[in-house]
C-alpha cells in the first residue's frame, strides 16, 4: 500500500512555459517522504534532536515521463522498496489522476546528525516500516 501526498502546482514551480521545472519534482517527492515518516509517527526534527540521526539522500534514479503544468493537482506516492541496517530505498511516483508523470527510486542513508557517518536505523522505525514494505 502506497502512502499518497497531494501537491498543487504553483507559478513558482514552473518555468517560462508553465511546465514544472524538473528539479521541483524532487522537491515534491521530498515533501511526500517527510509526510510519510510523519504518518508513521516519526518527526524528523525529533529523530535528529532526540535520536541523533538524520536521513540524507544518497542516490536518486528518476524517469520523467510527462510534464506537469501550472495549477494542476498532483499526487506523490511513497512505497518502501528496501530497508537495510543503515539505509532505505523508496519507490516514488508523481501522478496526475491515472497519468504517471515521473517515477523514482530514492536511496536514503541514516547518518549520525553530528558526524554524518552511517549509523543503524533505530529499531522502532524499522518495525514501523515493516508493514509498509513493497509486496
Amino acid at each position: 500500500m502506497a502512502f499518497v501526498w497531494p501537491v498543487r502546482v504553483y507559478w513558482e514551480d514552473t518555468d517560462a512555459g508553465g511546465v514544472v521545472y524538473y528539479a521541483n519534482y524532487l522537491k515534491f517527492m521530498e515533501r511526500a517522504r517527510s509526510e510519510w515518516l510523519r504518518a508513521l509517527g516519526f518527526e524528523q526534527d525529533v529523530l535528529r534532536d532526540e535520536g541523533g540521526i538524520v536521513f540524507v539522500v544518497r542516490r536518486v534514479e528518476i524517469d520523467y515521463l510527462s510534464p506537469a503544468r501550472f495549477n494542476e493537482q498532483l499526487e506523490v506516492t511513497v512505497r518502501l522498496h528496501e530497508a537495510g541496517r543503515a539505509s532505505l530505498s523508496v519507490k516514488q511516483e508523481l501522478m496526475r489522476t491515472a497519468d504517471r508523470l515521473a517515477e523514482a527510486v530514492v536511496t536514503l542513508a541514516c547518518v549520525d546528525a553530528v558526524r554524518f557517518k552511517p549509523v543503524k536505523i533505530p529499531e522502532p522505525l524499522l518495525q514501523a516500516l515493516a508493514p509498509a514494505r513493497e509486496s
